[in-house]
C-alpha cells in the first residue's frame, strides 16, 4: 500500500493542505486525466494511506476517515475566454478585494505572509474590461524537479487559489469590512496541455467565474507560457464555509464537517 503525506510547506488553511496541492498529489496515482474530489481537509506533515481498485479509482484514508478520492477523467479541456499579456497581468496583480483582508494569509499559493522562495505569492486581480481575474508568476527553484521544470503538483496548486478568489469575489461573498464567508475546493479537475514550466519563465495565471447553485461556486483557471501559449487549464468546484476568523484550525475543520447541507466534496483551500 502506498503511503501519502503533506509536508507542511504546503498548507492552505492553517494546518490543512493546499487543496491544489493535495489534488495534484492525489491525481498522480491515476493514469492520464483526473478528478479529485476532497472529502475531508487534508492534514500535514500525516502518513496517508492510498487505496487503487481494479478501475483506476483512488482513494486516501486517514485512519478511517476518507480525505479524498480521484477518478479518471474523459472530459477535454476547458474553453479559456480571454488570455492576458505580461502588462494586463502585472496591472492586474493585487488587485482583488480579498487581498485587503484575506481569509488564509499563510496559503502557500496565494498567501501574502510567505516569502519568495517559500510561497508561490500568485495575487491575481480583476482584469479591466474582462471577467478575467489574472497575476503574475514566475515559479523558483524550490518547486522545480530534476529536470528544471515546476512539479505537476505545483501546476495544479498554481491552478487553484486564483479561480477560488475569481469565484468568490464574482459572487459578492465578501463583506465590506472583511470577508464573512470563506470557500474551500471541493472537487478539481486540471490537464496539462504542453510542457510544465522551467525556473524562471516569466508566466501567468488567469482565472474566471462560472455559476454559482447553492453553496457550490465553479470556476476555470489557466496557466499560460512566456509566450502565452496555454500550458494548463483546470475546472474547480468551491464550497462556502463560515469564515474561520480568529478560530484555531481545529473549530475551522470542524465548521466544514458539521456543514450538512454540502455536496459530496468537502474541501481544502
Amino acid at each position: 500500500m502506498n503511503v501519502l503525506t503533506i509536508p507542511s510547506r504546503f498548507n492552505g488553511p492553517a494546518g490543512i493542505g493546499n487543496g491544489g496541492y493535495v489534488c495534484g498529489r492525489i491525481a498522480a496515482y491515476v493514469d492520464g486525466r483526473a478528478t479529485v474530489t476532497l472529502r475531508r481537509p487534508p492534514p500535514l506533515d500525516t502518513p496517508m494511506e492510498v487505496e487503487r481498485d481494479d478501475e483506476g479509482a483512488v482513494r486516501v484514508r486517514h485512519g478511517r476517515t476518507l480525505i479524498g478520492e480521484a477518478v479518471p477523467s474523459p472530459a477535454g479541456p476547458l474553453e479559456i475566454p480571454a488570455t492576458v499579456s505580461p502588462a494586463e497581468a502585472d496591472a492586474a496583480a493585487g488587485g482583488a478585494r480579498y487581498f485587503t483582508n484575506p481569509v488564509f494569509p499563510d496559503c502557500f499559493v496565494c498567501g501574502m505572509n510567505r516569502r519568495p522562495g517559500d510561497g508561490l505569492r500568485i495575487f491575481p486581480g480583476p482584469v479591466t474590461g474582462l471577467a478575467l481575474w489574472a497575476a503574475p508568476w514566475t515559479p523558483d527553484p524550490s518547486v522545480a524537479g530534476p529536470d528544471g521544470r515546476v512539479r505537476a503538483e505545483v501546476v495544479w496548486a498554481a491552478l487553484d487559489c486564483p479561480s477560488g478568489i475569481a469565484a468568490a469575489e464574482a459572487a459578492g461573498l465578501d463583506g465590506g469590512s472583511g470577508w464573512d464567508t470563506a470557500i474551500l475546493l471541493g472537487r478539481m479537475t486540471a490537464t496539462t496541455l504542453a510542457a510544465r514550466p522551467a525556473v524562471g519563465d516569466q508566466c501567468r495565471v488567469i482565472a474566471w467565474p462560472e455559476r454559482r447553485d447553492g453553496r457550490k461556486l465553479t470556476a476555470g483557471s489557466a496557466l499560460l507560457g512566456p509566450g502565452g501559449e496555454v500550458l494548463a487549464v483546470a475546472a474547480a468546484v468551491w464550497l462556502t464555509v463560515p469564515r474561520p476568523g480568529q478560530a484555531s484550525a481545529a473549530q475551522a475543520n470542524k465548521a466544514v464537517r458539521a456543514s450538512k447541507s454540502a455536496p459530496a466534496a468537502e474541501g481544502a483551500r
